[in-house]
């Protein structure tokens, strides 16, 4: 299949689990015995639909998700039939309520739970002991991979004229463990590049492990235009490089077997969960980034993506034949979403939730003091905030669908 077929591909999973979602509030509120009149998947002009029962089914026009209604969902809707005014929403119990609004995320929930065992069990799941951070790979031990040349900047790749690896003709073989270089003691791969830059260019004696037997050999380090390790936007200065790079013995990515996974699906439950608020609580400042994508500087890859760009990246992933990425992609994309949609803010599940409980409380506040219920809240007196809040999601999602298509993120 061409990239183009699995970005389509992808787009109709996602969509799939966004209408998963409505399932999941629709089927709550019928078992409930709350009226669900309308289930569309998508938005905007209807292309089919047909009832059955009491529910209007069909597809819209705009497949960017998806909803139900459900009779009476606040006290200020006038939208039950007559003799039907007992299966609004807002007449059941707390406790029903919030289960249908909880309904939605857990489907979500369950999606990305099962998706993440079936990685670990038989696709691979990142390897949480491989390094991720500079500090993590600077923390590593000074094993090596040797590259094909050494360029004079680290703007382009290697190219017909570069010198080769002065580690080549010199003896050393990927996966050795540099220990000294002309005597100045290496404990981790960070120290080899602060020694590095602290030799002069030309003969070094470079000290090594292999195999577990100590050994010395001189090496004609080549002299490169690198920027200070302290500051990688500085101007670049002429320093010492021997064509290295870091060689991580952990495997990127690893499987627990059928039985072994649900233990790691625990984990990386857990794992995810953190890394989607850490992501999150990042997203104000990357806004910047992305507006200066549109016009453009080049795509930073830790800028937010819309459902546009998380296609095509799967889309490309799956082309690669990568996977354990679409996967992974598909995973975190539902735990955003179960975290996105329960925050507390309307038109939001969360900000439903948030109501429901603040009204629950009210009254019990109000009924030990023997006042009288103060009953619901009125939603009138929150649209302001309700509107704002779907004015800057909305142009938060057209600046974020206007870099994906402009400037996407890729995986190459």
């Amino acid at each position: 299949m061409s990239q183009v077929l699995f970005t389509i591909a992808f787009a109709v999973a996602v969509l799939v689990s966004v209408s998963l979602h409505e399932v999941g509030h629709m089927v709550s509120a019928k078992r409930f015995g709350m009226r669900v009149t309308r289930f569309f998947v998508g938005y905007g002009p209807t292309v089919f639909s047909w009832r059955r029962g009491e529910t209007e089914y069909g597809l819209k026009a705009l497949p960017l998700g998806g909803f139900c209604t459900i009779s009476g969902m606040t006290r200020d809707d006038d939208d039950a039939d007559p003799g039907e005014e007992h299966r609004a929403m807002w007449r059941f119990p707390v406790w029903k309520r919030i289960v249908v609004m909880v309904s939605g995320v857990t489907v979500q929930f369950v999606l990305a739970v099962t998706g993440l065992w079936f990685a670990a069990a038989f696709v691979g799941v990142p390897n949480l002991a491989y390094p991720q951070t500079a500090e993590q790979f600077g923390a590593q031990p000074a094993a090596i991979v040797l590259t094909e040349c050494v360029t004079p900047d680290t703007a382009r790749a290697c190219a017909v004229g570069d010198p080769v690896s002065p580690a080549r003709p010199a003896g050393l073989r990927d996966g050795d463990v540099l220990t000294a270089i002309n005597g100045a003691t290496i404990a981790n791969y960070a120290d080899m590049l602060r020694v590095l830059r602290d030799t002069r260019p030309g003969p070094a004696d470079i000290a090594y492990v292999r195999d577990g037997s100590a050994g010395t050999v001189r090496a004609d380090l080549s002299a490169v235009l690198r920027p200070p390790l302290s500051d990688p936007t500085a101007a670049p200065t002429t320093v010492a490089a021997l064509g290295v790079a870091l060689h991580v013995s952990a495997p990127r990515e690893v499987t627990f077997g059928p039985a072994g996974a649900f233990g790691a699906t625990a984990t990386y439950t857990g794992w995810m969960a953190g890394q989607t608020w850490e992501t999150a609580k990042r997203i104000p400042e990357k806004v910047p980034a992305l507006w200066r994508s549109i016009t453009g500087e080049e795509r930073d890859p830790a800028t937010p993506i819309s459902v546009v760009g998380v296609s095509l990246l799967g889309g490309e992933a799956a082309s690669l034949g990568m996977w354990s990425t679409v996967l992974m992609i598909f995973i975190g994309l539902n735990v955003f979403m179960v975290f996105f949609n329960l925050l507390p803010l309307l038109p939001l599940d969360g900000g439903h939730i948030a109501i429901a409980w603040f009204e629950r409380a009210r009254s019990w506040v109000a009924a030990r003091r023997g006042r009288p219920d103060p009953g619901g809240v009125d939603y009138y007196k929150l649209l302001p905030l309700t509107y704002a809040v779907v004015l800057i999601g909305g142009a938060f999602t057209l600046l974020t669908i206007t870099a994906d298509v402009i400037n996407p993120i890729t995986i190459r």
